[in-house]
């Protein structure tokens, strides 16, 4: 810009300025200070939980929230998920699962505030991070940095976002139940990888997002150089030692990981209660002010939401409320009662900074205490596995290993968090019924007239754009009479390399097998002989994603697809490089450009009897739902890898992937945690049962529809309630 334009625009920016530098006024429904968020003028120790509007339908919202309540939660805290939001450019979509208005207006019927992080980077293993596919292919952008054409979609989202909250009254001055928004997502660890543009796009995203004029106190989790009036906040499975980056910044704890997700081809992971409520506890009493459970209630990656790749469709992160909406017993309960207990103790904490005492080697207590009497305090024991006594106070008390103890009036222990009092109650799945089934298979050796021809290859998302998981590669390969191997009958071996994440192999219309990557390395190799004859052969490869990235730098550069090279080798001229002839390409499957998984597109093809183990097969099967009110699911553990719907709506992604690695031995609640130390199911399918809401089905005539890619044994797809 010229030196007279810079001259006019500084009064605006000098005003963008005084706007950002100014602390939230001392009147302001919601503001903080040193020690905690302030709510109409008063102090609160805040409990919050995660659940995520469109990992659940619409109907489940009131009873999540109203277990949330009951569960001691003070707010609800969700991600707003952009490419749900505006999956086409200008084009934004609030509907069903994404009605946000809704979910907010519930969490206030509830009794519960909000906290709303718009982001729109949310990582959370959903598709492509929360970003719309659209995005990557504006001309010039950069995801994440210093960029022009990046920054101006993001702001016109986050501000779009703010605006209707305005409109809708739903923020907390305005009478609604949003008490804090976030901007951006984790991005302080990337900083130092991101480059130059780094430092002064986060700056830029806190300033953009103080000027919305939202009214009510930011966060930017994981940046310790978040600029006031911003708080910066900590993630992780502990965060006992973090401190914000002003004295005059509340120390927060924005997800606090109740367990871990599952990959397919990982095995489950959990986390004790014990510790969990120790982690908690340690945060209080060290003077945190602020918890949220990620997750709460994990719900479920309906449609081709899961990111990764893959991710599985279940997210239910061993919450203290499951993927169905059941209560996890006992972690609910034990943590229930640990809120109780916090909140008996909130006149005291609200008060100042706790003094230390030591009370032991491994032994110390937190107390708390106000100028009108209050008095609260913690006794921790850090050993992971002696029990102590400890005196305080002239009293003696007990504390397990890797426990502590609240006393919201210095002198009666109300809650140790190792000591469990609800007893265990295991889910159980049971069965409600088989299915008859009828099928169609999808062409494998014809294209239709979406097809369209290139020279070498493409890679897929470019071409998808994510309207379907599937890119058809499709080549000829012509074979001379003298070729060798047509007398020896010694095929030739087709060699594939992909980016990933899984493909299948046809010749000639005749399948030849498929290949896939795993959630560490998602890039796979396909080799195998394939039968040729003289003249013209067709190869086909049908490319399969399985959820695009959702964290890593510029993870939008990240490619999908057979990038090659493709070689046939054990021809007279030996090998034969495929990858830069001409190659004619189709978006997604036949069957999904007629919608044979809906209810009117089923009946538009021709449906024959079943047709079990065929890979690249659609199956339809009619069903009642069960009786009660227990939540439903497909067990899809005979089934190869696919995608299912009910009644047109799309469960998700199912692949029946075995567990490799992993440590599923004894799980001791004591000594730090981490993702991979309490696992269950290694060598076990990741993920066996496929939730179906109750609210999309009918009493009878319910059409399931299941495209699978590897083939399967149908007669073991069982319809099955949970219950515990």
């Amino acid at each position: 810009m010229s030196g007279g334009m810079l001259l006019l625009a500084l009064p605006a920016l000098l005003a963008a300025a005084a706007i950002i530098i100014v602390p939230s006024p001392a009147n302001a429904a919601v503001s903080y200070d040193h020690r905690a968020v302030v709510i109409n003028g008063q102090r609160r120790i805040l409990i919050s939980g995660s659940i995520h509007y469109p990992r659940s339908t619409p109907e489940m919202w009131p009873d999540l929230l109203q277990k949330a309540k009951d569960g001691g939660l003070d707010v609800v805290q969700t991600y707003v998920f952009w490419n749900g939001h505006e999956p086409v450019q200008g084009q934004y979509y609030f509907g069903d699962r994404y009605d946000l208005v809704r979910f907010v207006k519930l969490a206030k019927q509830a009794g519960l505030y909000v906290h709303l992080r718009i982001g729109p980077y949310v990582c959370a293993e959903w598709n492509f991070g929360g970003f719309p596919v659209w995005l990557k292919y504006v001309p010039g952008i950069s995801f994440r940095t210093d960029n022009a054409p990046f920054k101006a979609a993001m702001q016109t989202f986050v501000e779009k976002i703010v605006s209707m909250m305005k409109s809708e009254g739903l923020f907390e001055w305005q009478g609604g139940p949003i008490i804090l928004a976030q901007v951006e997502n984790e991005y302080g660890p990337m900083e130092s990888v991101m480059g130059g543009g780094a430092k002064p796009y986060a700056s830029w995203a806190a300033k953009m997002a103080v000027a919305t004029g939202a009214g009510v106190p930011w966060v930017m989790c994981k940046q310790d150089d978040a600029p006031d009036p911003v708080i910066n906040t900590c993630n992780g499975f502990y965060c006992d030692y973090f401190s914000p980056n002003s004295n005059s910044k509340p120390t927060m704890w924005t997800e606090a990981w109740t367990g871990w997700f599952t990959a397919f081809g990982g095995p489950v992971p959990h986390r004790p209660v014990e510790d969990m409520a120790f982690a908690v506890a340690r945060f209080i009493q060290k003077g945190g002010s602020f918890v949220n459970y990620y997750m709460y209630h994990g719900g479920t990656n309906f449609d081709r939401t899961s990111g990764g790749p893959f991710i599985a469709t279940s997210y239910d992160y061993d919450a203290p409320i499951d993927e169905y909406g059941l209560l996890r017993q006992p972690k609910w309960s034990h943590l229930r009662d640990l809120h109780k207990a916090i909140k008996q103790a909130e006149p005291a904490l609200v008060s100042g900074d706790p003094t230390i005492q030591s009370i032991g080697n491994y032994e110390k207590a937190y107390v708390f205490k106000s100028s009108s009497g209050a008095c609260a305090a913690f006794l921790s024991n850090y050993h992971t596995n002696a029990a102590s006594q400890v005196v305080f106070n002239g009293r003696r008390y007990d504390l397990p290993a890797w426990s502590i103890s609240v006393l919201p009036d210095c002198k009666t222990a109300v809650f140790n968090t190792a000591t469990v009092s609800e007893p265990s109650a295991p889910a159980r799945m049971s069965p409600v019924g088989g299915f008859s089934w009828q099928s169609y298979s999808e062409a494998t050796n014809s294209l239709d007239d979406r097809a369209f021809t290139k020279d070498g290859l493409v890679e897929q998302l470019s071409m998808t754009w994510d309207k379907s998981d599937y890119l058809w590669y499709t080549t000829y390969v012509n074979i001379d009479s003298n070729e060798q191997f047509l007398k020896s009958g010694q095929w030739p071996q087709l060699t594939i390399y992909s980016a990933g994440h899984a493909l299948q192999v046809f010749v000639n219309g005749q399948s030849y097998g498929a290949a896939y990557g795993g959630y560490d390395s998602p890039k796979l190799t396909y080799s195998g002989y394939v039968k040729m004859w003289q003249g013209s052969n067709k190869i086909s490869i049908l490319s399969a994603a399985v959820g695009l990235p959702n964290q890593g730098t510029h993870y939008e550069e990240w490619n999908v697809g057979v990038l090659g090279p493709v070689t046939l080798s054990g021809l007279n001229e030996g090998k034969r490089d495929l990858s830069n002839q001409k190659w004619t390409y189709q978006i997604g499957l036949h069957g999904e450009s007629l919608g044979v998984h809906s209810v009117a597109g089923s009946s538009s093809v021709e449906w024959g009897g079943a047709a079990g183990k065929q890979p690249l097969t659609w199956h339809k099967a009619y069903f009642n739902a069960p009786s009660g009110t227990a939540p439903v699911a497909l067990d899809m553990g005979s089934m190869g890898k696919g995608q299912a719907w009910v009644n047109g709506h799309h469960i998700g992604r199912y692949w029946s992937y075995k567990a490799s690695g992993g440590s599923c031995g004894g799980c001791g609640y004591t000594g730090t945690y981490s993702e991979t130390k309490c696992q269950t199911g290694c060598g076990d399918i990741s993920q066996r049962y496929y939730h179906v809401p109750r609210s999309w089905l009918n009493p009878s005539g319910n059409l399931l529809v299941v495209l699978e890619e590897f083939g399967g044994d149908l007669s073991g797809v069982k319809l099955v309630t949970r219950t515990t």
